[in-house]
């Protein structure tokens, strides 16, 4: 079942990576540089940049951790509460992410370059400048991840304690895939206020908000593919001869 596991984050790897360049063309195609259709440099950049592989790193470790109950119940392992915790923990961050997602999109449309600036007056330190800086900038989203991942660690430690593994495994992915759809749309027309706008920086707020959404989304099929790889499975494994009880009598 580990290997069927493996796989699963396999594919999920592959289709992160396959995701990238469409995104990016549908969001800045025909927009980005004055008009200029982006070119296969523009699109490489993507890949190059920090930020990319770290939330690939996220997204996998993720699907990772969100398989871990799935496959003690497939190995018919009934999990210890203890084991129950990561899955709550896992998708309370993200179900936090998709909540800072959609309030970035949302500030960006309604405030242009300026929503950003939001969540830097969220945080304790004083500057001078009119705007927070950019230290201030990711401080706040920091902490305002961090609030909401909390929050939402709490609601799901509640369903822990009263859910059953299988239940609670469903209720994750469940609330996972409407939150992802909800802050999709939110994103998407967001995006197209920003394009229709040429704005500066916007964008980038906008475009995180709906790579976000698909991303997680994609997530969410992580535990059903399992299964379906481990029904299909115990399907070609061989059954079993009956033991025999005893050698023949004459």
């Amino acid at each position: 079942m580990k290997r069927w596991a493996v796989l699963t984050v396999l594919l999920y790897a592959l289709a992160l990576l396959m995701l990238i360049a469409p995104a990016v063309l549908i969001a800045f195609g025909g927009w980005a540089d004055n008009g200029k259709h982006l070119g296969l440099k523009a699109i490489a950049h993507y890949y190059m940049g920090w930020h990319y592989w770290l939330w690939f790193a996220v997204l996998l470790a993720g699907q990772g951790l969100l398989l871990l109950v799935p496959v003690s119940l497939a190995e018919r392992r009934l999990p210890a509460r203890r084991a129950l915790k990561v899955p709550v923990i896992v998708s309370g961050f993200f179900l936090a992410n998709l909540t800072f997602a959609g309030l970035l999109a949302c500030f960006c449309a309604a405030f242009k370059e300026e929503g950003f600036g939001v969540f830097g007056f969220l945080t304790p330190y004083e500057s001078a400048e009119v705007f927070p800086s950019r230290l201030q900038l990711v401080a706040g989203m920091v902490i305002t991840v961090g609030a909401f991942w909390f929050i939402w660690g709490v609601i799901f430690h509640k369903f822990a304690q009263a859910d059953n593994p299988d239940a609670l495994m469903k209720r994750a992915v469940r609330w996972l895939l409407r939150g992802s759809i909800l802050e999709l749309l939110v994103a998407v027309p967001s995006h197209v206020i920003v394009r229709r706008r040429d704005d500066c920086c916007a964008p980038s707020g906008t475009f995180w908000g709906v790579t976000t959404g698909l991303s997680i989304m994609l997530l969410c099929f992580g535990p059903g593919v399992f299964f379906l790889f481990a029904e299909r499975f115990r399907r070609l494994q061989p059954k079993r001869a009956p033991e025999e009880t005893g050698p023949e009598l004459l």
